[in-house]
């Protein structure tokens, strides 16, 4: 596709189903804008593909050294054996995630013997995503004829703006699983008030950031959405030129506090 003589197209950012990079060329010169991405492949969405470019605009949500994921086998086993032990403790566990992207790769890793309950937002993502021709397993939608013993038995997943919720406090013995990158750092499990914590996220950590910009062979990296500051400084430091830039989203992107608008209107 051209526009006013850019050429402008589109690559994989493994970020959630759908996501992509924009690489544009102009005269020869060419820009990539990656929006958010990871490179490890989650088995769901389409890998990252690093493009060649002469800038790159990355992103930087974990640009720090602290977040470094475990390859996300070990972090589904931690929240299977997680799950099991509360089933055996008669306790309801509840998977607090994104209705779009980590609740996909949470009930497609998950799937098994264990039935998987999931909220209204999440079901009907899972509807438009099945038939785009996704290959999802089988959820069960939450519905007010959904019986507190039924959950107790199965898998809950609903989104983050349902975590403090009066629906969960009155499940059976409940407790809570948060599935986020910022599960990385403790501090963060407790000011969440969160009964466990999985670091598993959709954006690439501090190593995956730092693969992903060797690959594309870029002469100058703009970095934005995140740790900026410390990631710029690190990367001029390191030898590749690079640059902050500020955008209304602050210098640390929550992704479990951003607003959901999905979320919020169905729960409304």
């Amino acid at each position: 596709m051209t526009r006013n003589g850019v050429n402008i197209s589109f690559f994989p950012a493994g970020h959630i189903i759908g996501s992509a990079q924009v690489r544009l060329e102009y005269k020869g010169e060419v820009c990539v804008i990656s929006g958010d991405y990871k490179i490890e492949d989650d088995g769901i969405t389409t890998p990252f593909e690093p493009v060649k470019c002469h800038s790159f605009v990355s992103e930087s949500t974990f640009g720090l050294p602290v977040y470094k994921w475990q390859k996300q086998e070990i972090v589904f086993n931690g929240i299977r054996n997680w799950v099991h032990d509360n089933i055996n403790q008669q306790k309801t566990s509840v998977l607090i995630a994104y209705s779009l992207g980590k609740a996909q790769r949470l009930i497609k890793n998950l799937a098994g013997d264990i039935p998987i309950y999931v909220h209204n937002s999440i079901a009907n993502l899972n509807e438009v995503i099945i038939e785009a021709g996704v290959n999802l397993p089988k959820t069960i939608r939450i519905t007010p004829e959904t019986t507190k013993d039924e959950l107790q038995k199965g898998i809950v997943i609903v989104p983050p703006v349902m975590r403090d919720s009066r629906w969960i406090k009155n499940l059976s013995h409940p407790v809570t699983g948060i599935c986020s990158g910022w599960m990385q750092v403790r501090a963060h499990r407790r000011w969440q008030s969160a009964d466990a914590g999985f670091a598993l996220s959709d954006h690439a950590d501090w190593t995956g950031l730092m693969e992903a910009i060797t690959a594309t062979g870029a002469e100058k990296v703009y970095v934005t959405h995140g740790f900026t500051a410390a990631f710029s400084r690190f990367l001029n430091d390191e030898g590749i030129e690079a640059a902050e830039v500020l955008t209304k989203f602050g210098q640390e992107d929550d992704e479990e506090n951003k607003v959901d608008l999905v979320d919020q209107n169905e729960n409304k």
